[in-house]
């Protein structure tokens, strides 16, 4: 999706990027009259709208608010019109986590941590196979260097004195006339 959009900023809304991929329904209004709102666009990205639809298809078979989104408009208006419904609202939803920097909300952790692990092991990270011992030892040397960082932080930040002894200097203070 990236490399079809390029850089996000040039879309001020999600509406922007809908109609980009040509994901838009065609509306003809004249004067008062209500408008017809009739089928996609098709102006724009041809090889990325399809990608949409291909991705809305199997979204369709995943459990999940889009799944459900998708099933809602099946039963309506049938399955070629939810796909590419579904499809817009995953372009909404990528605009959104492209311009607010931020992951789906409703992704499985698990598969995706399973995901990062197997990309970690095609580009050559160490397999860490061992018994439970290995991976016991390997969290700690971790937890150890999380703490040295946050330790280090601290100090280049300079402590922040507690509050019990910042209440007991002024106290001080105050009992001696100074200004706190």
């Amino acid at each position: 999706m990236v490399a079809a959009v390029g850089d996000i900023e040039r879309f001020s809304s999600p509406e922007k990027l809908v109609s980009y991929f040509g994901l838009n329904p065609r509306v003809r209004q004249s004067g008062d009259k209500p408008a017809y709102h009739g089928r996609i666009t098709k102006q724009g990205r041809a090889h990325a709208r399809s990608m949409l639809v291909e991705a809305s298809w199997v979204i369709s078979g995943v459990p999940g608010p889009l799944r459900a989104f998708f099933m809602r408009i099946r039963d309506k208006r049938g399955k070629h019109v939810a796909a590419v419904a579904t499809a817009r609202k995953l372009a909404v939803i990528v605009w959104h986590m492209l311009t607010k920097d931020e992951d789906y909300i409703w992704s499985r952790s698990a598969l995706l941590d399973w995901k990062l692990r197997k990309l970690e092991l095609t580009a050559g990270y160490p397999s860490h196979r061992g018994g439970r011992a290995k991976g016991i030892r390997r969290r700690l040397q971790q937890q150890v260097v999380a703490r040295q960082r946050a330790r280090d932080d601290r100090q280049r930040r300079g402590s922040l004195p507690s509050l019990r002894r910042y209440m007991e200097t002024a106290i001080t203070e105050r009992a001696l006339g100074r200004r706190t």
